[in-house]
């Protein structure tokens, strides 16, 4: 592997950080760890800037006042902008998705959004909340994805993006699709956390920072977090 220290950027936890977000971070120190690679987590409050170089950034979920807040703060600083540019490795969820997009709905008004993503938010007529789940991009090979959404927003890709998936439980981004992804760069709605439920899409993130393949990673014990898919998309089914 290319990288002997994988430094991860954890983007303001101070203003987005719900659902138990960080752990997209914690999982994925853990799996790059289990393969020999050692790991610097790096944590940047709103009030610091962003770092330049760093291997994979994360950004969580948030309410709409921090919400609006961060997306100031990016647009101000410019490096994740950047970083998407040369091609980094970008994990973003619930409002963090949103804020990556042209626009996005919060405190009753539209705001910029960051446009890393070919999307743009606003309001639905009822609030999701509860198990999402769908097939994953066969182009990502992340097969079947599992998550716990609770937003009030909907959002409407362009054609510069593809969904992360197709639903078949719950809303995600409007009841047909959940999330979007362009080069390396991720978004979606998915608590729970992300990666902890859907272990191949941290692997992806992991191979675009390493630079190889996802197929070639060696094997790590995914006893656990099987289970935990298996039970999560068992309750799905009707008995």
């Amino acid at each position: 592997m290319s990288i002997s220290t994988l430094r991860i950027v954890w983007l303001y936890p101070d203003l987005l950080s719900t659902y138990g977000d960080r752990g997209n971070l914690l999982v994925l120190a853990h799996r790059a760890r289990a393969r020999g690679i050692d790991v610097e987590p790096m944590q940047v409050r709103s009030d610091q800037h962003i770092p330049h170089g760093a291997d994979i950034y994360l950004i969580g979920g948030g309410e709409d006042g921090p919400q609006a807040v961060a997306a100031e703060r990016l647009l101000d600083d410019g490096a994740l902008a950047r970083a998407a540019e040369s091609g980094k490795p970008i994990l973003a969820i619930c409002a963090g998705y949103q804020l990556l997009g042209e626009s996005f709905y919060a405190n009753g008004r539209c705001y910029a959004g960051l446009g890393i993503l070919d999307l743009r938010s606003d309001r639905g007529e009822s609030r999701a909340v509860g198990e999402v789940a769908g097939e994953g991009s066969p182009v990502l090979g992340i097969g079947p994805i599992t998550g716990f959404e609770n937003h009030g927003g909907r959002t409407h890709l362009g054609e510069a993006v593809q969904p992360l998936a197709h639903v078949s439980a719950g809303i995600g981004n409007d009841g047909a699709t959940e999330g979007a992804w362009a080069g390396h760069v991720v978004g979606t709605y998915m608590h729970g956390p992300a990666l902890a439920r859907n272990p191949r899409l941290a692997d992806l993130l992991l191979s675009w920072a390493v630079g190889i393949d996802p197929a070639t990673l060696p094997p790590v014990d995914d006893t656990w977090p099987e289970r935990l898919r298996s039970e999560r998309f068992a309750a799905l089914t009707p008995e």
